[in-house]
């Protein structure tokens, strides 16, 4: 023990004394150099060999006995305590004993690929050369007056009221859809307000129906919060509504605008359909707009929410797009039936607010003086640019190799081709010469039995410039060797 303790403390270093003991001790206690009932030296005499005052040592053993590590038995002294043979065996030192057996454990999926590309067709990037930073800074400062202090605490777990006023405006005005303040709830992502829905629905709901391709984050999250999720077809025209009724399922989750990854536009037969639908079982439709603003070539397409009160359909939507997604500012328009079963769960479930205050503040602010308004036609005049560049590149380049599914809206198409390599391999090839493309195959979720191949090729994100060479470069990796 004399040797594990007569370490010199640094009186220069940035953490104090006290701390310092605690570690040295700590960590002498974990690697089992002081074993389970070993008496410590008393507080005055380890002061006296460390040359430290008593208070320093008093410090350093208090800790330890409020973490287990010690027990202080009066007139006795402290003694080691027993520790778990995991945390032994894990260590807990700051020396990086604990850091690398967790970095050693091996990564079971793919990471989020990072690189910088030559040219980057990423399927969601925003080009945010045309964000207004100087104004959107501007009204943050006002925000963040002392004044406004009282933004640092817990605001309404429904959303900013003033912010909601703005979102139920902006939804009448440029969405179609029929609301009200106290029927939109904001959050800070998809799968947390997915998540809630699911609370919300808790007991009427087991089954649900979600598009085939489609969104993910869709299935998975219904699938964690414990449903059975029933993959329906998507045909041109939308969603099958025949399976849905098939199916019997309580619920069904559509991007009727803007079908992700298709593009597809739901017909308004299929609209009324699925409303008819959702009237006669009682049943809940979800709405996924998440860039119904976002139209190139003719109007934009009204929410399904508008057409008929929106009394079976839930909403959801969100800035990321329209702004950015640092702001983590989504939100979901409930049906009126479902307004007090949220404030009932908000209230059992003791919920905060997930998204800042102090970004809801300032983006209500945006939306008050029009400034969101005008952003979203910069964004639509810019994305029109891409977009049209990018089809005539691609039909110029790539002729009749290639199909284009999805066009004049949204953030991407998709590309279809016949190649005898497979998706992962085509990915690989483009990486290796500067193109970021994804694969569309992990869209499916019950298996595609088709034999083309499809890609996401974004748009929003890369500089105009590039798309041109981007795709001749994208064709040349493809398909040079072929002739």
């Amino acid at each position: 023990m004399r040797k594990v303790l007569m370490t010199k403390l640094d009186p220069d270093a940035k953490a104090p004394q006290y701390a310092q003991l605690y570690e040295q001790v700590k960590t002498a206690i974990t690697e089992g150099e002081l074993t389970e009932h070993m008496r410590m030296p008393s507080i005055r005499s380890l002061a006296g060999t460390l040359g430290v005052s008593a208070t320093t040592v008093e410090l350093a053993y208090s800790q330890l006995v409020a973490e287990g590590f010690l027990d202080s038995q009066p007139k006795r002294g402290y003694y080691v305590q027993k520790l778990p043979d995991p945390y032994r065996q894990a260590g807990t030192s700051e020396s990086g004993r604990a850091l690398s057996v967790v970095s050693s454990i091996p990564r079971t999926v793919p990471a989020r690929d990072n690189r910088e590309y030559q040219y980057d067709f990423h399927l969601s990037k925003n080009d945010h050369t045309i964000f207004p930073f100087e104004l959107w800074r501007r009204l943050s400062n006002q925000v963040l007056r002392q004044s406004n202090q009282d933004l640092l605490f817990y605001g309404d777990p429904q959303g900013e009221y003033g912010l909601r006023v703005q979102i139920s405006n902006y939804l009448r005005q440029f969405r179609g859809c029929e609301c009200t303040p106290e029927q939109v709830v904001i959050g800070s992502s998809q799968h947390h307000l997915l998540s809630l829905i699911c609370h919300l629905l808790k007991g009427r709901l087991q089954h649900i129906g979600v598009e085939n391709p489609g969104y993910l984050l869709h299935a998975e999250t219904f699938r964690q919060q414990g449903l059975q999720v029933c993959p329906i077809p998507i045909q041109d025209n939308g969603m099958q509504v025949e399976d849905v009724y098939a199916r019997q399922v309580q619920a069904v989750c559509v991007s009727p605008s803007h079908q992700y990854p298709r593009g597809i536009v739901m017909s308004i037969a299929k609209r009324l359909q699925l409303l008819e639908w959702a009237e006669r079982v009682q049943g809940y439709i979800i709405e996924d707009d998440y860039d119904g603003e976002f139209r190139y070539h003719g109007r934009v397409i009204p929410s399904l929410q508008g057409l008929q009160g929106g009394n079976r359909v839930i909403y959801l939507g969100g800035f990321s797009q329209v702004l950015a997604p640092a702001f983590c500012i989504h939100y979901m328009v409930l049906p009126p039936d479902l307004i007090a079963v949220y404030h009932q769960v908000e209230y059992q479930m003791l919920l905060e607010q997930s998204a800042s205050r102090i970004h809801q503040c300032t983006l209500q602010a945006f939306m008050e003086r029009g400034h969101l308004e005008k952003h979203i036609r910069k964004m639509r005049k810019r994305y029109g640019q891409k977009h049209d560049l990018l089809i005539q590149s691609i039909q110029e380049v790539f002729g009749e190799r290639a199909i284009m599914i999805g066009k004049d809206a949204g953030f991407h198409i998709l590309l279809r081709i016949d190649h005898p390599l497979t998706e992962h391999e085509l990915v690989l090839r483009a990486r290796e010469a500067g193109v970021r493309v994804a694969s569309a195959a992990h869209t499916w979720i019950e298996p595609s039995t088709y034999s083309y191949r499809e890609f996401f090729i974004g748009f929003a994100g890369i500089e105009l410039e590039r798309i041109e060479p981007g795709i001749k470069r994208l064709y040349d990796v493809w398909f040079q060797e072929q002739g």
